[in-house]
């Protein structure tokens, strides 16, 4: 018998990069002692009760994210909280829970499906051929004139 370490995961919604990329789906391992003692002796946790000591166990266990290989402290802050809550709870089941709770926990998520607006955008229609011999007026990225107008001012 072997003991399974690594666990995929799919999150909620996704983290979305600084390039608006956006990664689902991940591979968390199981924490060691040293995973939960370390970030304990990092002088920005304040101890136990900390918020940021889960961000930085997290950061720890999270081995992929995406394409992202190396997932940081700053990649965990800037998930939506749906996401955050669900690494926790994934977390928990993991580490501590059986495999029943783990086979449950995943069925759940397969069930709920992702949240609204995590899909990806389906793909624009194709714009419709032109068929006229009129000069389309152009289209301007912000709202004002399609071209430069003359403003006639009365003499003074």
């Amino acid at each position: 018998m072997s003991l399974k370490t690594r666990y995929e995961f799919t999150l909620p919604r996704g983290y979305v990069d600084r390039d608006g990329g956006l990664h689902r789906d991940g591979v968390m391992r199981l924490a060691t002692a040293r995973d939960e003692l370390e970030p304990l002796r990092d002088p920005t946790i304040s101890g136990p009760d900390d918020p940021r000591l889960t961000i930085v166990v997290l950061a720890r266990v999270v081995e992929t994210l995406g394409s992202l290989d190396l997932v940081t402290p700053h990649d965990i802050e800037g998930l939506f909280a749906a996401d955050l809550a669900y690494l926790q709870d994934f977390y928990g089941v993991i580490n501590f829970g059986s495999q029943e709770e783990f086979d449950e926990f995943v069925a759940a998520q397969q069930e709920a499906g992702p949240l609204p607006g995590s899909e990806p955008p389906a793909p624009a229609p194709a714009p419709p051929p032109f068929v006229s011999d009129e000069v389309p007026t152009p289209v301007l990225s912000r709202p004002g004139r399609a071209s430069i107008e003359e403003i006639r001012t009365e003499a003074r």
